[in-house]
């Protein structure tokens, strides 16, 4: 159940970092996934990183500059502690649609055959009777790893996580899973729903995702933040009006935050990749906030896998 619930929780988070509807407010020159925090009064540097899930596991590699952030900072914050089987196990409760309600409720008969037959072609872990409990958007989520082509998917955070224990350091999340789900609460199922069959259509309004998620994939890969700005930034998912729930009140809300935890200690960030970039991303906020952010040379040796 642990290992289900983390990855179902990693492609929350990696939905919601990697489905927003950012502004870029400057092209960013230097490409990285990995970024350098100082000044402002703070005596050590903190680091922040671009995540996502659903990488190859072959490629889910940590980079020399990250493990040295790992290794030289005091505590590692992830969007929320995977780690805390207690709050985990809490937030499995909030994975399901309210009221009882389940797909059959939201679409017609046949968007709900075509949902059907698209989720149970995919062989998931779980069974669609499952599945279409959950909210839509958990589901689209989980359904974005059938387009990897490899046999094996792993989470970035699994991986930061894996190198913070080694390493002694602690792992804390900056807002809860429980309010991670809950977001999904604040977007209509009905919508949420709309955006599955989209997803899950041969010929329709989103016919081209898989082509789309190989070039989120290659973006990221080449950590250029710019181009995956650009592809995220497609209206197409029928999602961007809610960019505010689903990015930037959380871009805001971990700000206040992190303006405190930078204060007390050196700390590595690690957070969903479309979180970063943009007038509203992490780095210009920062910026605004009065921090020094640059980028860091984040070559990623294969060697470093563990």
């Amino acid at each position: 159940m642990k290992i289900f619930s983390l990855g179902l929780l990693c492609s929350l988070v990696a939905f919601s970092g990697l489905t927003g509807f950012t502004q870029s407010s400057q092209k960013q020159s230097e490409k990285s996934l990995l970024w350098q925090i100082s000044g402002n009064g703070m005596e050590k540097p903190s680091f922040l990183y671009g995540t996502i899930h659903m990488l190859c596991e072959e490629d889910a590699v940590l980079s020399d500059s990250l493990i040295y952030a790992i290794e030289n900072t005091e505590k590692v914050y992830l969007e929320a502690d995977l780690d805390n089987l207690f709050e985990l196990f809490g937030a499995m409760n909030q994975m399901k649609m309210r009221n009882d309600t389940t797909l059959k409720d939201l679409l017609t008969a046949v968007e709900y055959t075509q949902v059907k037959e698209y989720i149970e072609s995919k062989n998931s872990l779980l069974p669609f009777s499952v599945l279409e409990t959950l909210k839509p958007l958990l589901v689209s989520s989980t359904l974005l790893e059938s387009g990897l082509s490899c046999g094996t998917a792993v989470a970035m955070e699994q991986i930061i996580m894996k190198e913070a224990k080694r390493r002694g350091k602690r792992i804390e999340g900056l807002e809860t899973m429980s309010y991670q789900l809950s977001i999904f609460d604040s977007i209509p199922y009905k919508v949420q729903a709309t955006q599955l069959v989209k997803y899950t259509s041969s010929s329709g309004e989103m016919s081209g995702a898989d082509k789309e998620f190989t070039e989120m994939m290659d973006a990221y890969k080449e950590q250029d933040l710019e181009k995956l700005d650009a592809i995220i930034r497609k209206p197409e998912s029928g999602l961007e009006n809610y960019e505010d729930i689903l990015l930037f009140n959380r871009n805001i809300n971990w700000v206040k935050k992190l303006k405190i935890i930078l204060q007390e200690r050196s700390v590595t960030i690690a957070v969903g990749a479309g979180h970063l970039s943009g007038e509203k991303g992490l780095i210009e906020l920062l910026r605004k906030e009065g921090y020094k952010v640059k980028p860091v040379k984040n070559k990623v040796n294969k060697k470093n896998v563990i």
